[in-house]
């Protein structure tokens, strides 16, 4: 019976307004606290069962999990919550608990919006529903009546719109946290009218505007406050040096500039300054040194010039210095002798220089000191053998400096160090054994110096090293066997020295390797094989006399092992015979066409190359001086000398920083693909510029028609693909000008240095999209880009991708069909099979192909075609295979470590597999990728915090 009465309260809860007293609040049975309750629990999902206390035939609810109760009169007034893994809405139910003074429901994943009538509460003092996934804006009713409310914190949610208006009118408030929300506008200048105001906290969000703070001198009680990463521009205001109660101000990461405001001299109470990434200029004034409750400065990622001020030595109680990423100059001062409590000391990426002060390294003196960064400055002379006595130190990072002399034996009493970075010296002798006492020494990078001598074997007793780099140095001698018993290693950096002898057989013990690099030595012999060996780039080995099937020299006696793909490597012994059938047939369809590619490439490339040296020696016999012109002017160009270039600019007239001559220079190398050479260089303006040098110059027909392509191509503008800039002509040489990208290809993203952040399941789904925009707006100008590969998506400093080298096949019209399906589809994997057959025509459905792939590529984090010990293994093939066994979330990337959403992961790959079918037909029109896409991108309510 009681529980169909509850149906009929539930009933009517959720279908009226009107509200009806059914029991009395003195009812022993059952109170409005109880229904309250369990109305609100009705709403919610409670996975790991935290709530199965409440039982709604108990007499009281004050003995449920995260309630308490008034002894008075044994009424709720605090329900705590916190991190239940609870999900749902916050219900009306809660307002029936009319004595509630505490409601806190941080992490868990609350959605829905902030109910505006919780503050009619008349007893409610602390709301905290952070770190959920609420969303909506703060509603300005929340604060019109707001009672007793002191505390109220949202942070870490999913919230828009202005800081109300509303706040300024809550007289009781202490304590706003509104951080790490996406809320916009200006602040409420009667904020600071809050007489009773502690801490405020708006940090991570979008607010901007200048920041005003009249009023706030009243604020005798603010100790806190927090408008950190924000867009916040203009001055600090001087009326914050009124503010003299305040403990942490916080201002870092905005837009803000000129000089520190002399007022903050003032206060005196403050243990803690963040002003970093900013725009602040002018000298760190003397007078910080009365500070002297600081704790905490941090002026890093600023333009602050001049000398470090004398008077920090009078900041005796400071423990964090960051003054890095600055423009100051000279030498440390000698008062710093003084500030003996600090934890962290990081001035690096500075213009300081002049010999390190001996007081840092002196035992007694910075004993706590765990953080010391002096990294790309100009400070010069040894390195103190007293480093022994920072007992504490965890990172000691004096790179790119002038240092040199020996690196002091007392490193290896650093117990608790973990990073050591002393690369880019001028550092000699040898390595010391002793740094074996480093015993938790996880980074160790000596690079760029001129150590000699050999690898201490003590070295493997640094039993948690993930990181070894000593590349371009002077070592000599053999690579130590022990480094093999460094099981945490991943990344081993020794190119460029003198090593001799052979790579020790037993490296391939290094399970968690992910770079090994030992190219420019002397090194011989055979290539381990197994584990991570099986798959070293060559890169990685070449300059050397190694031998092994990466560097495609076999070793004597050791006969190559055929390729062979067999699907059922994995099969039981017990299924082999009923499976015989299927093992004969080896070879899948793609690994077929594979093979059959590699044959046209072997041929075009043997094609490529008669062609190439014909335009290389072209070329040295006529070197064609430049000729600088903007728009289509070419009237500097002499008519009658076919060797004299002309460089077009597309927009406007633009030179090179560093004259023609040094265009191509090796130094300025970055890449090489399969049409040419890729140099970097700057223009005189400073915008930097890459420039692709044409390797192919005997297959151009004629000047008119490559000028006709490239104009048109210079046309196509998209923010997916990279614009060309301009080119230059020669009969001999010629040249196409893009802008410079310095974040890189997405190949380099996916499969290269593996220490750098790991793509997120957004940040992959943003490049898709963008390069499915790119493609679409290319195949509406009528181009097909016939080279779509990994290598070729490139990233500008937004981090949004950009095509290249789209339709440069039609600057080479003598290029044969068959050399051109080995020549520009060199990268094995993205070719569509329609190229290894001469009667297909190619059509922008090759392009369809090749992007199918790419996605397949982001989402698995794997390569079209990996070659194994003995088998082959076609990313297509086994990506189709895992969607009909129903595996498909295992192919994800498991660099993701399941946080991606499987809601869109799977119909991505899905559409990825769709757009790689073997048959043209079958494959969509870019326009309707875009909008399968678009219907794909859509997160369930509260997935968007997940996937950040």
């Amino acid at each position: 019976m009681f529980h169909s009465m509850m149906n009929l309260l539930f009933f009517t809860l959720f279908t009226t307004s009107v509200t009806i007293q059914v029991f009395s609040v003195d009812d022993p049975v059952f109170n409005d606290d109880i229904l309250g309750l369990i109305v609100f629990k009705a709403g919610l999902q409670d996975p790991n069962h935290k709530l199965s206390s409440w039982n709604d035939d108990d007499y009281t609810p004050c003995n449920w999990e995260g309630v308490k109760c008034d002894s008075s009169n044994n009424r709720v007034n605090s329900l705590v919550l916190d991190g239940f893994s609870l999900s749902g809405h916050i219900d009306r139910g809660l307002l029936r608990l009319q004595y509630l003074q505490i409601l806190s429901l941080s992490g868990n994943n609350f959605t829905g919006f902030i109910n505006p009538d919780l503050p009619k509460l008349g007893s409610l003092e602390a709301v905290d529903f952070s770190d959920n996934n609420l969303q909506g804006s703060v509603p300005e009713e929340f604060f019109q009546q707001c009672g007793s409310l002191k505390n109220v914190n949202f942070a870490k949610n999913n919230l828009t719109g202005n800081v109300p208006d509303s706040l300024s009118s809550c007289s009781s408030l202490t304590n706003v946290n509104f951080s790490s929300n996406q809320m916009y506008g200006k602040l409420p200048s009667g904020v600071w009218f809050l007489r009773g105001l502690q801490s405020f906290d708006v940090s991570n969000n979008l607010l901007e505007g200048e920041i005003v703070l009249e009023g706030i001198q009243n604020l005798y009680g603010l100790r806190e406050l927090s408008l950190r990463k924000n867009r916040f521009s203009g001055r600090i205001p001087e009326e914050i040096g009124g503010c003299i109660g305040l403990k942490s101000l916080d201002l870092s990461g905005n837009f803000l500039s000129g000089g520190i405001p002399q007022s903050m001299q003032r206060l005196n109470s403050c243990n803690s300054i963040s002003l970093q990434e900013n725009s602040f200029t002018g000298n760190i004034p003397d007078w910080i040194g009365e500070m002297k409750g600081l704790e905490n400065l941090d002026l890093s990622s600023n333009r602050f010039s001049g000398w470090i001020p004398k008077s920090l030595g009078k900041l005796e109680m400071l423990q964090r210095l960051n003054f890095s990423r600055n423009q100051l100059t000279g030498n440390l001062p000698d008062s710093m002798i003084n500030c003996t409590n600090l934890l962290a000391f990081d001035i690096s990426h500075n213009n300081l220089d002049g010999y390190l002060p001996s007081w840092i390294f002196t035992k007694g003196n910075y004993h706590g000191l765990e953080v010391l960064d002096l990294s790309t400055n100009g400070f010069s002379g040894g390195i103190p053998s007293g480093i022994g006595g920072l007992r504490s130190l965890k990172l000691l990072n004096m790179s790119s400096n002038s240092f040199y002399g020996s690196v002091p034996v007392g490193i290896g009493e650093l117990k608790s160090l973990y990073i050591v970075d002393l690369s880019d010296n001028k550092l000699n002798g040898s390595i010391p054994f002793e740094i074996e006492g480093a015993v938790f020494l996880n980074e160790l990078r000596l690079q760029k110096n001129f150590l000699g001598g050999r690898i201490p074997d003590r070295i493997a007793k640094c039993s948690a090293l993930t990181s070894l780099v000593l590349s371009h140095n002077k070592l000599t001698g053999s690579i130590p066997k022990g480094i093999a018993n460094l099981t945490n290693l991943r990344h081993v950096d020794l190119s460029w020295n003198k090593l001799s002898g052979s790579l020790p057989k037993e490296l391939t013990n290094l399970s968690n390797l992910l770079s090994f690099n030992v190219s420019y030595n002397h090194l011989k012999g055979e290539l381990p094989v197994g584990g991570f060996f099986n798959t070293i780039s060559s890169s990685s080995v070449t300059g050397n006399l190694l031998c092994g099937s990466v560097v495609n020299h076999s070793c004597p006696s050791v006969h190559p092992k055929p390729i062979v793909l067999n699907p059922n490597s994995s099969a039981s012994n017990s299924s082999i015979s009923s499976k015989y059938h299927r093992h004969k047939i080896i070879l899948s369809i793609s690994a077929l066409i594979a093979i059959g590619a590699a044959g046209l490439i072997a041929v075009g490339v043997v094609a490529i190359t008669f062609l190439n040296m014909r335009a290389r020696s072209s070329m040295e016999r006529s070197a064609a001086p430049f000729a600088f012109s903007g728009g289509d002017d070419y009237s500097n160009s002499p008519a009658n000398d076919p060797n004299y270039g002309k460089l077009v600019m597309f927009s406007g007239d633009a030179d090179f920083a560093d004259g023609a001559h040094n265009l191509l220079n090796k130094d300025s190398e970055i890449g090489r693909g399969g049409f040419g050479v890729v140099y970097r260089t700057f223009l005189r303006d400073g915008h930097a510029v890459a420039i692709k040098k044409l390797t192919v110059s005997s297959l151009i027909k004629s000047q008119e028609e490559f000028e006709k392509e490239v104009k048109r191509f210079g046309k196509i503008r998209h923010d997916n693909l990279l614009a060309l800039e301009g080119y230059y002509w020669t009969s001999s040489l010629q040249l196409l000008i893009y802008k410079f990208q310095s974040s890189g290809s997405l190949h380099n993203l996916l499969h290269g240095d593996k220490t750098k952040n790991v793509l997120s399941w957004r940040q992959r789904f943003k490049i898709i999209l963008g390069m499915a925009k790119g493609l679409a707006h290319l195949h509406e100008s009528n181009v097909i880009h016939y080279n779509l590969k990994s290598t070729n998506v490139l990233f500008d400093v937004s981090d949004e991708p950009k095509i290249g080298d789209f339709g440069l096949v039609k600057l080479l019209p003598m290029l044969d069909h068959c050399v051109l399906s080995s020549k520009i589809q060199s990268a094995l994997g993205y070719m569509a099979p329609e190229f290894a057959c001469r009667t297909v025509k190619i059509t922008e459905k090759c392009d369809v192909y090749g992007f199918g792939i790419l996605i397949l590529e982001i989402v698995t984090g794997k390569k079209p075609v990996e070659y194994m010990e003995d088998d082959v293994v076609v990313l297509c093939d086994m990506v189709r295979g895992a969607l009909e066994e129903g595996k498909v979330e295992e192919c994800v990337d498991e660099k993701l470590l399941g946080n991606f959403a499987a809601e869109e992961a799977i119909p991505v790959v899905k559409l990825g597999l769709i757009c790689a079918s073997q048959v043209p037909s079958n494959r969509p029109d870019m326009s309707e990728v875009i909008n399968i896409l678009e219907l794909i991108q859509c997160p369930s309510e509260g997935q968007e915090e997940l996937l950040e």
